[in-house]
């Protein structure tokens, strides 16, 4: 049995609808969810001229792979209506693996863990709620420690 670290989040449409359609899809086909944060509102990160996000973060239980998480993941977005025109643009949904165990994966189209946790507020805020002693593969520092350190000043909210 694999633990793994998702973030999931969007700016589209009824951004709660989907983050709840989301978790159920991700239950349904990936595992079983040990935990999950707070919703928080947060600011667009990379293109600021978009609606703001709500974003959430899940700890899961799965029997799956790495790539075969990652597929279905990408499975998940698309039937959801995730359409992927621009980089860091508005979108439905977003799921990301942030970890899956203490993977550390470096291949075309996957990388474990995300390579822009350590800067991404929106990510570790969310992640430090459910896993702040999680310790990162790379940096050997807890998310607690890694959001103590965040440069990223993005407002990010509970709500």
């Amino acid at each position: 049995m694999n633990t793994a670290h998702l973030l999931i989040g969007g700016n589209e449409g009824n951004r709660k609808l989907e983050l709840r359609q989301a978790l159920a899809n991700i239950e349904k086909s990936c595992g079983r969810i040990l935990q999950q944060s707070s919703v928080y509102e947060t600011a667009p990160w990379g293109n600021h001229d978009q609606p703001n996000f709500l974003n959430l973060a899940i700890s899961l239980q799965t029997n799956l792979k790495p790539r075969e998480l990652m597929q279905e993941i990408l499975r998940i977005e698309e039937s959801m209506g995730r359409k992927r025109l621009e980089k860091y643009g508005p979108r439905t949904i977003d799921i990301d693996i942030l970890f899956f165990n203490e993977c550390i994966i470096d291949e075309p189209g996957l990388r474990i863990p995300h390579p822009e946790i350590p800067n991404r507020r929106f990510a570790l805020v969310p992640l430090d709620e459910i896993a702040s002693g999680l310790i990162h593969p790379l940096f050997h520092k807890s998310i607690h420690e890694l959001l103590s350190e965040c440069s990223d000043e993005l407002d990010v909210k509970k709500i």
